[in-house]
């Protein structure tokens, strides 16, 4: 398959529709292979996830980004590595997971550098506030896992406060090798010096 500027691309689409916005979707249906499935949550144009889902064939993945135009970036990346172990969703993250993925299906959220809403009067409007861990207790299978980054010092100091506040996630570290892959912005803020915060929590038992 070629696309409009006569590159060749290979692969099987990755980019998807859902079969319904109402209703809890099939992740099993996605994939050739059922296993275990992490998902990242305002995947932006793939950097990281195509390259993570490379290195791990054991695993499924789901990229959910709202711009159309980051999420085609992914789909022509994976689809260019031959990728059958990921799946991209145009949608917004929070009705994504709040709605669409049933329960206990997930055994890692990904959530990398996501809009931190600086102002006071917006802070409403970010995805890691109060009601996120009920979410991700919902979606994430037993032992799983929530990995995420911020160059905001004040948005990292709000993830800290509402898993400290939820008494089914317990903090953990973020392991070297998935430390190691950088998204686009996270090599753009350290360019210019800026601090990466780096968080993880593991569902309690």
């Amino acid at each position: 398959m070629r696309n409009t500027n006569n590159t060749i691309v290979n692969g099987p689409a990755i980019l998807v529709r859902p079969e319904s916005y109402v209703e809890q979707m099939d992740t099993n249906a996605l994939f050739l292979k059922r296993q275990p499935l992490e998902v990242e949550l305002g995947s932006g144009d793939g950097s990281f996830l195509v390259e993570y889902a490379r290195m791990h064939p054991e695993r499924n993945f789901i990229g959910v980004e709202r711009l159309l135009g980051r999420i085609k970036k992914l789909d022509k990346k994976g689809r260019r590595a031959g990728l059958t172990n990921l799946k991209a969703i145009s949608i917004e993250a929070g009705y994504f997971i709040q709605y669409l993925l049933p329960c206990a299906v997930v055994s890692t959220l990904h959530v990398y550098f996501p809009d931190p809403w600086p102002k006071k009067k917006h802070r409403n409007r970010r995805l890691i506030s109060a009601g996120f861990p009920g979410l991700a207790k919902r979606v994430l299978a037993p032992g799983g896992i929530c990995y995420f980054r911020t160059d905001s010092e004040d948005y990292s100091e709000q993830i800290s406060l509402v898993f400290s506040e939820s008494p089914d996630f317990k903090r953990t570290e973020t392991p070297w090798e998935l430390a190691d892959i950088q998204t686009d912005f996270e090599k753009e803020f350290r360019s210019e010096g800026k601090n990466v915060h780096y968080h993880a929590y593991e569902l309690a038992s």
